[in-house]
């Protein structure tokens, strides 16, 4: 079934009865059981997925990063007192749960949990997992991240990458390229969602949750445009002194990117648009909201999807047209095989709970994008010649190069 990506599909992590896809958006389906369990934002898949047999005790497990560095890990909250939060005015100054993902020591520091037992629960519930599912807030929460809180920092400055989900997505569907930037030098920002998602827990304790999910009318260059005001104020916190996060003098802040997965992926061209800070982006699978328009974005951009949009013309027209307006180093792949949420963590975690899994072995998306998105910003911001993005390689014939 063709999709219109204008959502993520790897909105919850929920395990099991989350919906994938990216058109209107839309309320979960009655059925308990979708296609893609951990993807809360929208049902697109055939009702014969409902059949499919839960996994009775789940363990799930995301790849170790393959750096020479650990990944060390800091959650913090920050409030822009500037704006009130868009989509709930009446909760006051828009806050923002951020996790830092930074290069680390090997061997030091603690076992950093996936999400919060807040952030799981929200997930099960707005899935409507059933009880008998043995998907639970304990082992959702405690999937093995191989990031570690509290790990000492390696020395030195380091590019800032910042990283936003699709919509409906927590920000933890991107924790395995967030931990493999760090072990290859990079300071990452996984930036939460609020009133976005199915719940991000915030200073207060509380972790509220989607406020504009299910709403048909919603004008998804609104949420690009938000999103890049949110990323604009967390590289102002992260980079104006030192106050915002205790590790803040390991960036350099004369070196950002940014990458996102679907509507996160249309809010790093927005967010390059509006902010020359950020010198790389990366739309994994996203919509274009608003397509760029020649001369906006004259930094280097790479586009990593799925084959529909290939040749220029296809399914998302976005794709082409962003393309075509899109100056200076440009690099648009299509992978072989793979669905909306091959990019994320979403297809792993689902094989592992038992669910069908695309075309494309879900560990092998995963190594793909790490591997790709990687090799861009190592050129991007390092200034390091990556030969894997000259063309298509024998070690990787999934991925095809739009001439």
């Amino acid at each position: 079934m063709k999709r219109n990506r204008r959502i993520s599909a790897v909105a919850a992590l929920a395990l099991a009865a989350l919906v994938t896809g990216t058109g209107a958006v839309s309320a979960a389906p009655a059925a308990p059981v979708a296609a893609h369990a951990f993807d809360t934002s929208q049902a697109t898949a055939s009702a014969s997925a409902t059949a499919t047999a839960f996994t009775r005790s789940f363990h799930g497990t995301l790849p170790a990063p393959t750096g020479p560095y650990a990944a060390g890990e800091d959650v913090i909250h920050l409030t822009d007192a500037s704006r009130l939060d868009p989509w709930v005015p009446s909760s006051g100054p828009r806050r923002l749960t951020v996790t830092m993902i930074y290069p680390a020591v090997p061997g030091t520091g603690t076992p950093a949990p996936y999400m919060t037992l807040a952030e799981a629960a929200g997930h099960i519930q707005r899935a409507k997992i059933p009880a008998s599912s043995g998907i639970t807030p304990q082992n959702l929460s405690g999937v093995t991240t191989h990031a570690f809180d509290g790990a000492r920092p390696q020395r030195g400055k380091y590019p800032l990458v910042v990283l936003s989900p699709g919509f409906g997505d927590p920000r933890m569907v991107l924790t395995s390229l967030a931990t493999e930037l760090a072990s290859h030098g990079y300071v990452v920002a996984l930036v939460g969602p609020t009133h976005e998602d199915s719940g991000e827990t915030l200073a207060n304790g509380q972790t509220p949750p989607c406020a504009i999910c299910d709403d048909p009318k919603l004008d998804m260059n609104t949420v690009t445009a938000s999103r890049a005001l949110d990323t604009s104020f967390v590289i102002d916190q992260l980079t104006h002194g030192n106050t915002a996060w205790g590790l803040a003098h390991l960036i350099d802040k004369h070196e950002i990117g940014m990458a996102g997965h679907s509507i996160g992926g249309a809010s790093a061209a927005a967010t390059m648009i509006a902010d020359p800070r950020v010198q790389a982006g990366v739309n994994m699978d996203g919509k274009f909201y608003p397509v760029p328009m020649p001369g906006q974005i004259n930094r280097p951009f790479l586009m990593l999807g799925e084959t529909d949009n290939l040749p220029v013309g296809g399914h998302d027209t976005s794709w082409g047209e962003a393309w075509a307006a899109l100056g200076g180093y440009k690099k648009w792949l299509a992978v072989t095989g793979s669905n909306h949420p091959s990019f994320t963590d979403v297809d792993l975690l689902e094989e592992q709970a038992g669910f069908p899994t695309p075309p494309l072995d879900p560990a092998r998306g995963i190594v793909i994008t790490r591997e790709y998105v990687t090799a861009f910003f190592d050129q991007s911001l390092k200034r390091i010649h990556r030969p894997l993005l000259d063309g298509p390689t024998p070690n990787n014939p999934e991925v095809l190069f739009q001439p």
